[in-house]
């Protein structure tokens, strides 16, 4: 049987396009918009799990599940983009567990998502900076945004998201993907 192979290390910063200018995501939904995680720090989907609210935790992470023994936090990044609360949890529902290195640290974190597409790869040619102007969110949360026959793909800064809602600062974006 061929070893296992070691599970990759949380990328310090924002995970860079390819040679080719290639960039896998996982694709998801939150309201009526379309957003993209970089699917190198995607660990696993859930389906949604019972929650437990942290008293005098920030908005964004103001919860925690427990998965297989480890207490996992929940954030919710319609928090971070000023978006109305989820209605109901459906179905679709799902939580996106990450790995991204904030500080020192590796932190393995759930992002709330109301439905899960797909592993997608984007082409860099067809991304774009957010405007300056038009824009209902902080331009600093958006890495880029990404034209699609469908729509367009919001590829969110994690880092920038979670330096300001959860005051780590500009931990983590020290250099090089790990």
């Amino acid at each position: 049987m061929p070893p296992v192979e070691p599970m990759q290390e949380a990328p310090t910063q924002t995970v860079p396009w390819d040679e080719t200018g290639h960039l896998e995501v996982l694709t998801f939904d939150l309201g009526d918009e379309t957003f993209a995680l970089e699917a190198v720090l995607v660990r696993e989907i859930l389906d949604l799990l019972p929650e437990t609210r942290v008293p005098g935790a920030a908005p964004l992470v103001h919860s925690v599940v427990n998965f297989r023994g480890k207490i996992i936090p929940i954030a919710d990044l319609r928090q971070a983009f000023a978006m109305p609360p989820a209605e109901a949890a459906t179905l679709d529902s799902r939580i996106v567990v990450i790995e991204i290195a904030l500080g020192d640290e590796p932190l393995q974190i759930g992002i709330r998502t109301d439905k899960v597409h797909e592993v997608a790869t984007l082409a860099e040619s067809a991304s774009e900076e957010p405007p300056a102007v038009g824009m209902r969110w902080r331009r600093q949360f958006v890495r880029t945004l990404v034209r699609r026959d469908d729509g367009v793909v919001v590829l969110p800064d994690l880092h920038a998201i979670f330096a300001a809602h959860l005051g780590i600062g500009e931990l983590g974006r020290t250099g090089e993907v790990a």
